[in-house]
């Protein structure tokens, strides 16, 4: 028979040693940085906020720019409001479109005409692809 007086000792040993261990053993390493998971969110958090200020700062660079669109019976409100829903990639679309646009008209090759009939294009598509969601 096993002698319980040895036994115990023993059993106390092996479980002090797998407490102790692990906390011994140098921690693990993440596979991404916090520190750089935390650049890549401020990043987009920018990015993102600078396309939403690019469309809206088109969609109201102008007085005729707002008599457009209540002409046109478009809220600018509303699409504001829906610029700010829209997901990254096609904010990212819109934006470029939109510098596209305002250096075309601040270089002469687009008239008033064409910025205002382009900026209801924006305004329409952008409520567009809100309400198909």
């Amino acid at each position: 028979m096993i002698n319980l007086s040895v036994l115990r000792p023993f059993t106390s040993c092996v479980l002090v040693a797998l407490i102790a261990l692990p906390s011994l053993l140098p921690a693990q390493t993440h596979v991404v940085d916090p520190a750089d998971l935390h650049k890549e969110t401020i990043a987009a958090t920018s990015a993102r906020q600078r396309n939403v200020e690019t469309i809206t700062d088109l969609l109201s660079s102008t007085p005729a720019t707002q008599k457009a669109l209540a002409a046109a019976r478009i809220d600018p409100t509303q699409v504001k409001t829906a610029v700010s829903s829209l997901d990254d990639q096609e904010l990212a679309r819109l934006a470029a479109r939109a510098q596209t646009a305002q250096a075309d008209f601040a270089a002469g090759r687009l008239t008033d005409r064409d910025l205002l009939l382009l900026l209801l294009g924006f305004a329409a598509l952008i409520l567009i692809i809100v309400a198909v969601r």
